[in-house]
């Protein structure tokens, strides 16, 4: 028992004699001021311990952080191998202040932004045409499963020799990466719809439209953002991959110019910011994820399926 909870307990036991003597609470009945404060020492406690899980986090980077800054004080390996974090800093607030960081990270996002709406529709169609139909899924779907062994760069020989270099090269590549994790979301969401639901809708005679707008779709989208939210972080390093080899501008660029100069401080710098802005992106995911499902329990588990066709 902690020591708020102790004092909670003492204070109660205090408080509940003088009560009883006023009269302002009948026996079987507990004293409104300590629910009150029990409620507020509950949130306290919780409170503290999201704040401890959300510090947990940042001992990994800081140590490692401090590793780094050992050992490029001791210099256990040259310079120009292992620059100093006050270096990468510096470089990173200089690519801030010329404005060259953000120009290359908008054409990475406008790349991502336009591969990831193309890779999304198609793959919300794939996905529900297969879960929606079993013709269609027992045409499509043994194809599409082996189509997606073949990761990114195994692709691209083959789109280079098709689209060139340009931009229709990277809008491709990234629309194949987010496609597949949405199509397979979106397929299973609605093969797991849980037979209960497809029994109430038959019962009461919902239309194949009402089906759909109240059953399927709710059952699905939990689905669907897991699929969002992986395609996302696929596209964003698919994106990374394809500038590092075919491409004059954005981050992945930053990474290629650093090492043909031979600037490891920039290429720190340019792997860094590719790190914070796929955070960045997840989280933003997240939290839309979490604002539109906010009415989903916590505790809820799939339940059986196959009833959704």
């Amino acid at each position: 028992m902690t020591q708020a909870e102790i004092a909670y307990k003492l204070d109660e036991a205090a408080e509940a004699p003088r009560a009883l003597a006023a009269g302002k609470v009948r026996v079987g009945w507990r004293w409104p001021g300590a629910a009150l404060r029990g409620a507020a020492l509950r949130g306290i406690a919780l409170r503290g311990i999201a704040i401890r899980g959300a510090a947990l986090g940042w001992y990994l980077p800081l140590a490692l952080l401090g590793v780094w800054t050992l050992a490029a004080h001791r210099q256990w390996a040259p310079p120009q191998i292992l620059p100093a974090p006050a270096l990468v800093a510096r470089t990173l607030g200089e690519l801030l202040s010329s404005g060259e960081l953000l120009v290359n990270c908008f054409i990475s996002l406008a790349r991502v932004a336009g591969g990831f709406l193309a890779g999304g529709l198609l793959g919300l169609g794939l996905g529900a045409a297969m879960g929606l139909s079993r013709r269609v899924e027992q045409y499509v779907y043994p194809l599409f499963n082996a189509l997606n062994q073949v990761p990114v760069l195994g692709w691209l020989p083959l789109a280079m020799m098709v689209f060139g270099i340009g931009e229709s090269l990277k809008v491709v590549i990234i629309a194949q990466a987010s496609l597949v994790p949405i199509a397979i979301n979106v397929f299973e969401g609605i093969r797991r719809v849980p037979r209960q639901y497809v029994e109430v809708a038959r019962v009461f005679e919902f239309s194949r439209a009402q089906f759909l707008r109240k059953v399927l779709v709710p059952a699905t989208v939990p689905s669907l953002f897991v699929g969002l939210r992986y395609g996302l972080t696929l596209a964003w390093l698919s994106l990374v991959t394809v500038e590092l080899l075919a491409s004059s501008e954005g981050l992945g660029f930053l990474i290629v110019w650093g090492r043909q100069l031979f600037q490891l401080d920039l290429v720190l710098a340019a792997i860094i910011s590719i790190g914070v802005v796929g955070l960045l992106l997840d989280q933003l995911l997240a939290r839309v994820e979490a604002r539109l499902l906010h009415w989903r329990p916590s505790n809820l588990a799939p339940a059986n399926s196959g009833g959704a066709r």
